[in-house]
């Protein structure tokens, strides 16, 4: 009966949705009405094909299959989204890349935001999604819940990332800080959102075991924080059920305010606390060390979700907002910092005893790593709240270097070690293809941070002093495109670390892949005869 249901329901999307392009009142919406009728389309001749099938996933063992799509979409999506960085990067350094046959499409001003959201939600996002499913299942020891529905989360989820790129491309994108998606897109978001938190916290409540580990309480906070900061900052009217434009429900200041609630706490949610998650699971497996300090997990958790939610507020220094508001941003972010070096001790100390290796293992190197760059960042970025700080740093490249040094280091770091600690696990191998190229990578990907971070925080801080030099009678000596000229070598040096990133993420994809390929599968484990 269900499969019947399921035809239905697919059958009348299509309907929908070739209705909706046919009446459709701009490109973007027209080209994601058809995407939507192709995807609904071929689901329903799909499950046409296999209507008699008895509906049921059998209750046994792991549901890994979502986490092995989410290890080949990560690794795609990631090189896609560093990919589209370096061009945009290159495009700033030779505006001349900028092609007049491309302006409508692939100039900087389209490219960009489709960089910050493919290498956010796209590839971090996946690396989230997948770890998620991974981590719940192994800590509870309990499947998915939810049947298929892990499934629907990241086919669903595809996309939404697949609408928003297009949509970028297309230019149908709400007028916001980040450029959000169409309204529509947002509400399908939602659902997939919402089935995700279901999926979690179903297998949660089914868990065989009776304690919740740490990293679920940050994977749980993660899910459910992102789901309220998403509905509040894309309350939207549309203006049409047949075009892509919509108006906001809040304006000015009070949007301004909205927007920085929403963003930092993407920060501080999507790419700190999801990714704790992942932190507090693979560096001790990795490791094959308890976590140095439980209690110490259990502070941090606490602490970083109550101060997180306030810090927003001090990207808006200097503007309408009340000095009051972003004081009180200021203060929190400054506070933030103690339970987020918590966090870094926490996840350093875990290899207590265990320090050797990092001479042999170049995944816990590229663990370790990765929250070296957590704990500056979460120092930057607190300095870099403060009022005489930011007047200085403010809308220059040196945020540009904070933020990079961040994702890149941070959240690409320990992705890049939570893919290769899962795959030859996903796929029943031996080993790694090659651990001599996973160094290649953590040198390539660490020298090319290094280069795009200190180029940025160089450029940042020259940009923001000429800004403000002035001459004995108070006019400014250098005009805005003294200061453009001024960052052509730290541009060029930027794009190059760039592509060293790049390079290594290329030679990762290489690595995992010829691991499925070509390394040997794990031999059966022998049960002794009764």
């Amino acid at each position: 009966m269900w499969n019947y249901v399921r035809i239905a329901v697919l059958g009348v999307i299509v309907v929908l949705a070739a209705i909706a392009a046919s009446f459709g009142r701009d490109l973007a919406y027209q080209v994601h009405m058809v995407i939507v009728m192709l995807v609904a389309g071929g689901l329903f001749l799909w499950q046409v094909r296999r209507a008699d099938e008895p509906v049921g996933v059998p209750d046994t063992g792991y549901m890994d299959g979502p986490v092995r799509a989410g290890v080949i979409a990560t690794s795609f999506w990631g090189v896609v989204g560093f990919l589209v960085g370096v061009v945009i990067a290159f495009q700033l350094a030779y505006p001349g890349l900028n092609f007049e046959w491309a302006q409508g499409y692939a100039n900087f001003g389209k490219l960009r935001p489709l960089h910050t959201s493919a290498v956010i939600f796209a590839f971090g996002g996946n690396a989230l999604l997948m770890s998620t499913f991974y981590i719940v299942q192994r800590t509870t020891a309990a499947r998915l819940w939810g049947g298929n529905l892990a499934w629907f989360v990241f086919w669903g989820y595809q996309l939404f990332i697949v609408l928003a790129a297009t949509g970028y491309l297309l230019g149908g994108t709400q007028s916001k800080e980040y450029a959000e998606p169409e309204w529509y897109v947002d509400l399908w978001l939602t659902v997939v959102w919402v089935a995700f938190l279901a999926v979690f916290l179903g297998t949660i409540l089914k868990r065989k075991e009776p304690h919740i580990y740490v990293a679920n309480w940050f994977l749980l906070s993660f899910i459910v924080t992102v789901a309220m900061l998403h509905v509040v900052n894309n309350l939207a009217i549309p203006v049409s059920i047949f075009g892509s434009r919509s108006v906001g429900v809040f304006a000015g200041v009070q949007d301004a305010m909205v927007q920085w609630w929403y963003g930092h706490n993407a920060v501080g949610f999507f790419l700190t606390a999801g990714f704790l998650g992942m932190m507090y699971y693979f560096v001790p497996k990795q490791a094959e060390r308890p976590v140095f300090s439980y209690k110490l997990s259990i502070i941090h958790f606490w602490a970083l979700i109550f101060l997180y939610i306030w810090a927003g507020p001090h990207h808006l220094h200097y503007t309408a907002l009340p000095d009051w508001a972003s004081t009180l941003g200021m203060v929190f972010s400054v506070i933030l910092w103690m339970p987020s070096w918590g966090g870094m001790i926490n996840g350093l100390m875990t290899l207590s005893g265990a320090w050797d290796k990092l001479r042999t293992d170049p995944i816990i190197r590229m663990m370790v790593i990765s929250i070296g760059f957590y704990g500056m960042s979460t120092f930057e970025g607190p300095m870099m709240s403060i009022r005489a700080v930011n007047s200085l740093s403010h809308y220059t490249d040196w945020t540009i270097g904070h933020v990079h040094s961040g994702a890149l280091g941070w959240n690409g770091m320990i992705t890049f070690g939570a893919l290769y600690f899962l795959v030859p696990r996903l796929w029943n191998r031996e080993r790694l293809y090659s651990l001599s190229l996973v160094s290649w990578h953590f040198w390539l990907a660490t020298i090319g941070i290094v280069l795009y971070a200190s180029s940025m925080w160089v450029t940042g801080i020259m940009e923001g002093l000429m800004w403000r030099e002035v001459d004995a009678n108070g006019f400014l000596v250098n005009a805005f495109a003294d200061t453009v000229s001024a960052k052509f070598p730290m541009y060029v040096v930027r794009a190059l670390g760039g592509v060293l990133f790049l390079s290594g993420a290329v030679i990762m994809c290489w690595n995992l892949w010829m691991t499925v390929k070509a390394s040997p599968a794990k031999a059966p484990v022998a049960v002794p005869a009764e």
